[in-house]
């Protein structure tokens, strides 16, 4: 027997699919992966690999042995938590510590709200954050950046630029160049500012995004470190700021994931203003020099506060 499933017109299809967004979302970070693996080569495949590994196998167990539900890993999105997590961590993480981290992340920021759709807050920066927490000297120790790097646990590190700017204010840093290319050191997903624009484009394109998420964040840091920079409180300019860290990979890819960001456009630009002024005020005046997992999470927990106000007009509704 066949369910119906009965709702008052207009009807319209789309041709989306949740399978389809998720893989649009896995493509775009194709290009950021690659450069990952040139700089940073082995750890970067296995800290990636075990982390989307990981994620599957959790959401599987919990599916199948706690909530009693049939799985979804075939929609992808238990491979891209996985992915994006293994984003956010140094290519010389141990194997343990991300797997703690996916169990986090799809047992405790997903699979604890009832799975995909149900989760208040972004499963991967939850992963992410806690390991942040609970393990600050590995999550913090990132690897030097080398092409075609075959080491793993015993890799060269270096800091980051943000780390950098907290330590040694402006002396030392990579040429912008290095920094737009990928040349640097810190997380998977974040060294390279090109490789994620071009996602990000792709993404846009494809319509399984929009820019008003990646468009207020980037041009909110840009103004305020802009004021700041010109008031000399800080001696970096915003370019600096929008491709140091993780400005980039959680403006595009973090941010505006559809669970946790604003339905409506005038939403998503409230909450892109409130990502970049929070991320600056961290990196500027908090002893930590990255913001931008801490910001996200923030405006997603405001995300429901902002649909129940602004939510999107109702189709046929009339204006008033």
């Amino acid at each position: 027997m066949n369910n119906l499933i009965v709702s008052p017109a207009p009807h319209a299809h789309s041709g989306d699919t949740v399978r389809r967004n998720m893989l649009n979302v896995i493509i775009a970070l194709v290009p950021a992966y690659l450069v990952s693996l040139f700089y940073f080569g082995l750890g970067a495949f296995i800290v990636s690999a075990t982390a989307i590994v990981a994620c599957v196998v959790f959401e599987f167990l919990i599916q199948r042995f706690l909530l009693k539900q049939n799985n979804s890993i075939g929609d992808f999105s238990a491979i891209l938590t996985g992915l994006l997590l293994g984003f956010n961590l140094p290519s010389n993480l141990p194997i343990w510590i991300v797997v703690i981290g996916a169990l986090v992340a799809i047992g405790v920021g997903k699979m604890s709200f009832g799975g995909l759709g149900n989760n208040l807050f972004n499963p991967a920066l939850v992963g992410r954050v806690f390991l942040l927490i609970s393990f600050p000297a590995p999550m913090t120790t990132w690897p030097r950046p080398i092409a075609w790097n075959s080491s793993y646990l015993d890799a060269e590190t270096a800091a980051t630029p943000l780390s950098l700017i907290k330590e040694n204010g402006a002396e030392a840093l990579p040429a912008m160049w290095e920094m737009f290319i990928g040349n640097m050191g810190g997380s998977l997903g974040e060294v390279s500012a090109i490789a994620l624009l071009i996602g990000g484009i792709f993404l846009i394109c494809t319509r399984t995004i929009t820019w008003h998420i990646p468009v207020s964040i980037l041009t909110t840091v840009a103004a305020f470190t802009g004021i700041l920079y010109a008031c000399d409180v800080i001696n970096v300019t915003p370019l600096f700021h929008l491709c140091a860290g993780g400005m980039m990979l959680g403006a595009i890819f973090m941010a505006t994931d559809y669970v946790t960001s604003p339905m409506s456009a005038s939403g998503q630009i409230i909450y892109g203003i409130g990502i970049g002024i929070i991320t600056v005020v961290i990196r500027v005046f908090g002893a930590y020099p990255e913001g931008m997992s801490f910001a996200i999470l923030i405006m997603n927990a405001v995300t429901p506060l902002l649909n129940t106000y602004l939510r999107p007009k109702r189709f046929g509704e009339n204006k008033k």
